[in-house]
C-alpha cells in the first residue's frame, strides 16, 4: 500500500446495509492494509424472516448478528460493535415520536440523539478515525432507522472530531435507468419498488462527490450479500425481497447496480472528484 494507513469507521442501521452500500470500499480498504470497523446502531429484530429459517429457539436478532459477523469477515473488518439499540420496524418516522411507540424506548428511533452520537463518538475517538460513512438525509429510502443514522453519525462525528464525514447513497438518476432497465427484462422487482416512489429516494447525481469503482471487490460483495441469507426469505413465502432479487443478478448487471458506490462530503462543492473515499483527507506533510 502506498502512503498512510487510515481507519474508515462505517456505521450502519441494520445488519446487511453494509453489504449493499458500503461492502465494496470496506473490502478495498481492508484490501488496502487501512482498518476498517463497522458499527450498527441495531441488530435487525424486527426484520422479516421465514418461520421455517430459524431452528428451535434461535431469535431473529442472533440469526442476523451471526450473518453480520460472517458478512465483516468477508470484508475485512477489524472490529464489529452494536450500539445497543433495537430495531425501530417499519412504518413512518413520526409513528414512533410520539410516545408511546410500538416498540419501546429502547427502539433506535426513539433514542435521544446526543446520547447514541456519544456512544458512536466514543468508539471514533477510540479508533482515531479518519472517515466515517453515514447516510444522507433521506435515510435512503426513509426508513426511520436510517434517517436517525443520518442524524447520529452527523453528531458523533462533531463529538469526536472526526475528519471526514461521508453519506453513503446511491445515485437517484442512475436508479431510476436500472430499474426501467430490470422491468424491460421481465425481473420480478419488489412491490415498494416502484419509479414514481424515488423523488426522495437517495441523492440526485448532480449532489454527488464520489463514486468509489468497487468492480475488482464484487465478488465478495456478492458474498456479503449472501451472507445475510434471512433477508432473502419472507414472513408469508410470497413477498420478493430486495436482497433476493439482487444476489440472483447475472454477472453483468450486478456490475451495473453494484461496481460503484456513492458518497456525498458535505464540506466540499458537489461534483464528482473522488474515487477513493480517503480522498478527502489532507495529504501527510
Amino acid at each position: 500500500m502506498n502512503g498512510m494507513a487510515h481507519t474508515l469507521v462505517c456505521f450502519h442501521a441494520h445488519p446487511d446495509d453494509e453489504a449493499l452500500l458500503t461492502a465494496g470500499v470496506m473490502a478495498r480498504a481492508a484490501a488496502e492494509g487501512h482498518r476498517v470497523v463497522l458499527v450498527v446502531a441495531t441488530r435487525g429484530d424486527v426484520g422479516q424472516v421465514a418461520g421455517s429459517f430459524l431452528t428451535a429457539g434461535e431469535g431473529l436478532a442472533d440469526r442476523r448478528w451471526t450473518e453480520l459477523e460472517r458478512s465483516a469477515t468477508l470484508l475485512g473488518v477489524a472490529r464489529l460493535e452494536w450500539l445497543g439499540y433495537a430495531d425501530s420496524g417499519h412504518g413512518e418516522r413520526s409513528d414512533f415520536l410520539t410516545p408511546p411507540t410500538s416498540r419501546g424506548t429502547d427502539a433506535f428511533v426513539s433514542a435521544d440523539v446526543d446520547t447514541a452520537a456519544r456512544r458512536l463518538a466514543d468508539i471514533l475517538e477510540q479508533e482515531q478515525a479518519d472517515v466515517l460513512t453515514t447516510y444522507d438525509p433521506n435515510g435512503g429510502y426513509g426508513h426511520p432507522d436510517h434517517l436517525q443514522v443520518h442524524a447520529v453519525g452527523q453528531r458523533a462525528a462533531e463529538l469526536a472530531a472526526t475528519p471526514v464525514v461521508l453519506e453513503a447513497t446511491i445515485n437517484r438518476d442512475l436508479m431510476r435507468i436500472g430499474l426501467d432497465m430490470a422491468t424491460s427484462l421481465g425481473l420480478e422487482l419488489p412491490s415498494d419498488f416502484a419509479p414514481e416512489s424515488f423523488d426522495a429516494w437517495y441523492t440526485p447525481a448532480a449532489e454527488l462527490t464520489h463514486a468509489v469503482d468497487v468492480r475488482p471487490q464484487l465478488a465478495v460483495k456478492r458474498a456479503s450479500m449472501e451472507a445475510h441469507a434471512s433477508q432473502t426469505t419472507s414472513a408469508d413465502g410470497s413477498a420478493t425481497r430486495s436482497l433476493a432479487v439482487f444476489i440472483t443478478l447475472p454477472p453483468e448487471y450486478f456490475e451495473l447496480a453494484f461496481g460503484t458506490e456513492w458518497f456525498v462530503d458535505r464540506s466540499r462543492p458537489a461534483g464528482i472528484v473522488a474515487n477513493d473515499v480517503f480522498a478527502s483527507l489532507a495529504e501527510p506533510d
